[in-house]
This record gives structure tokens, sequence and C-alpha cells, in this order.
């Protein structure tokens, strides 16, 4: 596994990679950094794609912008820009958290860019909206909220060593999952130079309107098409998000499979490696 950068979108991204092939894209969600995919990596090289697991805007090493927009249009832009930049396309992109969020809007605004998809322990944004009546649902994402507040978040978070970052893993995660050796690595990450303000800006600016970018209206209502992409979701069975992303299906016109890892939480491709990793390549290899 390599390290490398790429201009894209007028960022610098810094990402890993490894394998020769077609592009299959990995993107990490909150909190969370490209490493995420370390156990992925070499699984997915050696089924014959070229793997880049890009470090998302702001996360360091990639740079932090210095217009601060962080809206679900300009992350589909960034992803358009990776795709191009890094060649060997139409990709094959898979996503955990903010990286679905984030793919699902690529998706649809960009579908000829991709092959296929593949989405984890996030639903469809459409879902997300609906969700936010269910007092389970709201509970789950409060950080949502709290993210909206100026200022205390980022001295919440940072707080002791990151210990924010250390309850938000174990409150996702099954009893037992102990990651502690690669949410070290994500705090060295949040820990960058405006890289913390950054991942919270993700938040703010998917419930703030001023914070989206208006130069990108036009793509910002693509996002909302429905998706002809072929895509694989995947959700953990101990993941309260399980039961929303089983009623997605409607906003899809391509195929569309759906499959839950049990035993298993928000993280699953980090709690449940082997078992994910085989079932992504089990359907990438599944004739449509």
């Amino acid at each position: 596994m390599r390290e490398g950068r790429v201009q894209a979108n007028g960022l610098d991204f810094a990402y890993l990679a490894e394998g020769s092939g077609p592009l299959l894209l990995c993107l990490h969600g909150f909190p969370d950094n490209a490493w995420s995919w370390e156990r992925q990596i070499p699984a997915f090289a050696a089924a014959g794609y070229r793997v880049v697991a890009p470090f998302l805007r702001g996360y360091a090493p990639t740079a932090v912008p210095a217009d601060g927009w962080y809206d679900r249009a300009t992350l589909a832009a960034d992803v358009r820009a990776l795709v191009e930049a890094l060649g060997n396309g139409p990709a094959v992109i898979v996503g955990q958290d903010w990286g679905a969020a984030i793919t699902y809007g690529a998706i649809a605004a960009f579908p000829e860019l991709f092959a296929r998809a593949v989405v984890m322990a996030i639903p469809h944004p459409a879902m997300i909206r609906e969700s936010l009546t269910s007092p389970r649902q709201v509970h789950r994402a409060f950080h949502w909220w709290f993210f909206q507040l100026p200022h205390i978040p980022e001295m919440a978070v940072a707080a002791d060593d990151f210990a924010f970052i250390d309850y938000l893993w174990e409150y996702w995660s099954s009893p037992g999952h102990d990651d502690r050796a690669h949410i070290a690595r994500v705090k060295r990450s949040l820990a960058g130079e405006g890289s913390l303000a950054a991942a919270i800006g993700y938040y703010r600016a998917a419930l703030d309107p001023t914070k989206q970018d208006p130069a990108l209206a036009d793509l910002r209502a693509r996002l909302e098409q429905p998706i002809a992409v072929p895509t694989f979701a995947l959700c953990g069975g101990d993941d309260i998000r399980a039961d929303v992303m089983e009623r997605q299906k409607q906003h899809f016109t391509g195929p569309y499979t759906y499959r839950v890892i049990p035993g298993c939480g928000h993280f699953l491709h980090r709690e449940r490696p082997a078992e994910v990793t085989r079932a992504v390549l089990d359907w990438l290899a599944t004739p449509l």
C-alpha cells in the first residue's frame, strides 16, 4: 500500500493506493480517515482493481479548503474530479458513513462515471430526512444538532485527547469491539490544523443553506435524482440505521441489493472486515 497525492477540484488530496486495473474509490466517514479501508484495500487490489482511498476534503493530510465549502454538492464535485484525475474509469465507488452520503449524490449526479456503487451504514438522503421524525433516530444522530453550535463543538471534541471520538466509536460499535490503534490515527488526522473544524463543517453545511456553495445550485438539484447506477447497500445488524436502509429501494431505478451483516455496528467494515470484503467482492463479480 502506498501513499500519494492528487490535485482535484482545486484541492490537494492525499490518498492510499494499491493495485492496477479499473479504478475502485473508497470513501471514509466520520470520525474516520482513509486508513479505515486498510483491511479491504489489499483484497480489492488482488481482485484486479486500482484501489484509491482518499482522505476527504479537510481531513489531514488532505488540504483544508480556503473557501470553506463542505456541502454535498461540493463533495460530489470532489468525487467527480478525483475520478477524472485518477483515470481508469468508469469507477467502482465504495463509501461508508459520510463516504456513503457522498456516494449517493455522486452516482445520482454523474452516473456515467460509475460502473457500480457500494454504500454502507448511511441511508439515502431522502430516508435520512424521513428518519428525523423518529425519536430513536434523532437521539442516534445527536451530534448533527450539537455540531450546529458555533465554537463549542470544536472545543468539546478536542478536549481530553479527543475523548468525544472514543465515545462515538464505542456508542456506534458492537459491545467489545476494540479499534483503539485505528482511532488513535483518526485523532491525529483531526488534530491537523483546521481539520476538526472541517469535519464538523460537513454537518453544518448539511443543515444550514447559507453554508452551501451557491455556485453549485444546478449540481445540488441533480443529487436528488433517482439512482441508475447498480448499487449494493450494507449495514450492520446492530446499527439502528439498518431499519431505515431496508426501506430505500424506491430511490433506485437501477439494480439494487441490500444486505445486513449481523452482529456488528456502524463500522461494519472494521468489525467484520473479512465478511464485508467478501460480500462486496462477490457482488462485484456477480453479473447484473
